[in-house]
């Protein structure tokens, strides 16, 4: 890997961490990443990256089971990748390949022409969510502060 690799805590941002957010369907937890990372970042227009996380959901859920969705897609005129992390105060059906509802939430949005970046990230995310106990330590979390430290550090 090179200096220049990205991982998962050099993407994710304290205030793009959140828990037990209420969110009542998949639509709505795709508009509320897109709000958010509009919030973090006001050149970025919330209706374009609602619009390309839909288009990419209409590709095949990003809905990897056991509670899990890792919502992703890429955006013209983006200079990094932006993560987003949420626990969701309910869970909700996201046509995840298992069909069990998601209440854990990880968004990536990459630039249009960062193929390579993208799919490593991918890849340590669904390493990461592989771990069960992980993903208990996550959804146990109880406020924004210990749900970044947990995903940042990994334990």
């Amino acid at each position: 890997m090179s200096e220049t690799s990205l991982t998962i805590d050099t993407i994710l941002a304290p205030e793009l961490t959140l828990c037990k957010v209420p969110a009542s369907s998949k639509k709505r937890v795709l508009e509320f990443i897109a709000e958010q990372i509009h919030l973090h970042n006001a050149t970025l227009g919330d209706t374009q990256i609602f619009s390309n996380l839909i288009a990419r959901e209409r590709l095949g859920s990003t809905g990897i089971g056991q509670g899990i969705a890792i919502p992703h897609c890429r955006l013209e005129g983006l200079e990094r990748v932006i993560g987003l992390l949420i626990t969701l105060s309910e869970s909700v059906d996201f046509d995840a390949i298992d069909n069990q509802p998601v209440d854990l939430v990880f968004a990536l949005v990459v630039p249009k022409e960062a193929t390579s970046e993208h799919l490593e990230l991918l890849s340590q995310l669904a390493e990461k969510f592989n771990d069960r106990a992980f993903c208990d330590r996550l959804r146990q979390s109880e406020d924004a502060i210990t749900l970044f430290q947990r995903m940042t550090s990994g334990r």
